[in-house]
């Protein structure tokens, strides 16, 4: 069974650190790029960060370069996002996404396009 489960959300003053893990079963973890979505109540999903799983080439959206960093680990099938620095703006319910690598060409994937996805864990900044 395909399963990605995310976990390490909570409630953090802003300036303060959270890190987020995807573990993912199921699939060969090294076939896709791993991305990391946030969704507040109300808005559509938006992508923050992804990873090429097999070079692990990173990539994030504008509003957290500098203070976000994903990392992958292919042996754990996890993939990981560090934040730093946090903000309430970054508050959310944050999914992983996995991409099939053959139809990833790098940048931030489309949610919708995600082969499989977790169901989140939510990250709650406060001012």
């Amino acid at each position: 069974e395909v399963q990605l489960v995310e976990s390490g959300g909570g409630l953090v003053q802003a300036g303060g650190s959270l890190k987020l893990s995807c573990t993912a079963t199921g699939f060969t973890f090294a076939d896709y790029a791993i991305c990391w979505f946030r969704q507040a109540p109300g808005q559509d999903p938006q992508g923050v960060s992804c990873i090429n799983t097999r070079t692990r080439s990173p990539y994030y959206i504008y509003s957290v370069t500098g203070r976000f960093t994903i990392s992958s680990d292919n042996a754990k099938n996890t993939a990981d996002l560090q934040m730093r620095n946090l903000k309430p703006e970054d508050s959310g319910l944050y999914f992983c996404g996995a991409l099939d690598l053959e139809v990833y060409y790098g940048g931030i994937a489309h949610y919708f396009n995600m082969n499989y996805r977790g169901k989140g864990t939510t990250v709650n900044v406060s001012s």
